[in-house]
């Protein structure tokens, strides 16, 4: 800690073992974390069968945690300034290891619920601390670099989560997607505090601004269940999911209005005065809903519609990885010197191109086919995060970005629940519309209808169960149809989204100052 510059302390740069081990602990709690969103994914249908429930009941294992960590998110930039960033920082990883322990033993459903609320809510300020605290390991110089370290995690959990999940499972049991937490948590928690107790950030003893805390509770909590729950209740034919509608849009507004007028908000809204923060933010919830329902999209239909296995689907999601992690560090290696614009733009552009490659998959799609497009995905990856969150964090000072990072993250989820909810819900509702166009077609004078309908009748099948196969195909491509066209309108929405980008002022002065900065509004 070197000299004190306006009341807050200046933190100098690790150099060394202490860089190197601090950015490694940082990486591994932020792996930990991301990788309890997904991992727990492919092992609901094992966790319901040895709890006695339904699988519609186990989904609210991941809801439940999916609620908690998007109401506490955006709490981070508030319990920065009351607890300080290192303290906090430990004191979620550790409670979060405790958590995944009461997880792993839970005898029931209801108890595993809870333990997930807890595991949820204490992961909330983890992924913006670990920026912050990684920003400021760094020379500002080298702030694309934190950032790309920070990004790899975040781009592989996903990806290793539903695959490692799944291995467990099958092979062990599942309660040990939450015991792998427990020595991961502990050497982060170790480490980090041989290296940072010593840069503790400043506190203050802020008010409780309990109005807000309470609204903020109860319009992303509605927000998300409603949004768990709406393909399953038919979304607003359901006066459940109207009712909650209702409650989240009447508490948002009532949230903004205090907010904005209370002397000490819970969160930090006045963030969104500044051009940068909101276009990057906007930018960044518009392509990662996109993304996310279309990551959720593909392996539905692989494993609906094309006969794949679990494990197979995952396998070709999974190669997505190969050439993000090759780019990443280069990408914040140079991002300093590019304007971060620009490497977004080729990041849409890059999305676009492979979603303009899926819109023309068809039943016949072999691996190969699959692949290709899933290999050059990493390449987009690799320019996603970094550029959008060195836009975000520009101009900011350091006792800020904890609040702007727990922002912005909080709209990257809700957005990823936005998108796997509405994806999934058109592609169903898509797929209905081809099925009936594509059965108007299907009359016995149709001379295809007719020589298929002889061609099973000559095999064997009676008049129900020929019909009942026909049906089968045509279901197979209504749905193949339906992926096609949302495949399609993505690409088209990711090339608009470069146009936003665009909005923001350029970076001067390198591309990850978020301690300093041209400080554009």
């Amino acid at each position: 800690m070197a000299d004190e510059k306006g009341g807050a302390p200046v933190l100098q740069p690790l150099t060394g073992s202490q860089l190197v081990l601090g950015t490694i602990a940082l990486s591994l709690a932020t792996f930990m974390n991301v990788l309890d969103t997904s991992i727990a994914n492919v092992s609901i249908p094992a966790i319901a069968g040895d709890l006695g429930v339904s699988p519609d009941q186990g989904t609210w294992v991941i809801t439940s945690f999916g609620v908690a960590n998007a109401i506490s998110l955006p709490l981070t930039g508030w319990l920065t300034r009351r607890f300080g960033q290192v303290r906090l920082f430990l004191a979620s990883v550790l409670l979060f290891v405790i958590a995944s322990f009461l997880c792993a033993l839970a005898p029931n459903l209801s108890l595993l619920i809870l333990f997930r609320v807890l595991q949820g809510a204490v992961a909330g300020p983890m992924i913006p601390l670990s920026q912050s605290l990684l920003l400021s390991s760094y020379p500002r110089a080298r702030a694309g670099t934190a950032l790309a370290m920070w990004a790899m995690t975040t781009l592989v959990a996903p990806v290793v989560g539903p695959l490692l999940g799944g291995w467990i499972t099958d092979n062990i049991s599942w309660p040990w997607i939450f015991y792998i937490n427990v020595p991961v948590g502990v050497v982060a928690a170790l480490v980090t505090w041989g290296i940072y107790h010593k840069r503790e950030t400043a506190t203050a003893r802020v008010p409780v601004d309990t109005v807000g805390l309470g609204l903020l509770v109860i319009w992303v909590g509605s927000m998300q269940v409603m949004l768990d729950k709406g393909k399953d209740l038919d979304w607003f034919n359901s006066s459940t999911i109207v009712a909650l509608a209702c409650v989240t849009v009447v508490a948002f507004a009532i949230f903004l209005i205090w907010e904005l007028t209370e002397e000490h908000p819970i969160v930090d809204l006045t963030l969104f005065r500044r051009r940068n923060f909101w276009v990057a933010t906007v930018a960044l919830l518009s392509a990662y809903g996109l993304y996310f329902g279309n990551v959720v999209l593909l392996p539905l239909w692989l494993q609906q519609y094309m006969g794949y296995t679990a494990t197979l689907a995952g396998l070709i999601l999974a190669p997505v990885g190969i050439l993000a992690m090759v780019f990443t560090p280069f990408v914040g290696r140079f991002s300093d010197r590019i304007d971060p614009r620009i490497l977004v733009t080729i990041s849409f552009a890059v999305f676009s191109l492979v979603l303009f490659m899926r819109a023309d998959f068809n039943t016949n799609a072999t691996i190969a086919t699959l692949l290709v497009p899933t290999i050059i995905q990493g390449a987009g990856m690799a320019a996603f995060f970094i550029p959008l969150m060195a836009l975000t964090l520009n101009g900011l000072p350091p006792e800020r970005i904890p609040a702007a990072s727990g922002l912005s993250n909080f709209a990257r989820i809700s957005a990823g629940s936005f998108g796997t909810s509405i994806t999934t819900t058109l592609w169903d509702r898509r797929a209905t519309l081809h099925h009936a166009q594509l059965v108007e077609h299907l009359t016995p004078s149709d001379p295809v209808a007719a020589q298929t309908l002889s061609q099973l009748h000559a095999s064997g099948m009676g008049t129900a169960q020929s019909y009942e196969l026909l049906n089968r195909l045509v279901d197979n491509q209504a749905f193949m149809l339906s992926a096609n066209d949302i495949f399609y309108v993505s690409a088209v929405i990711f090339i608009g989204l470069i146009g936003l980008v665009w909005l923001a002022h350029p970076i001067r002065g390198g591309a990850g100052g978020g301690a300093a900065g041209s400080g554009a509004h």
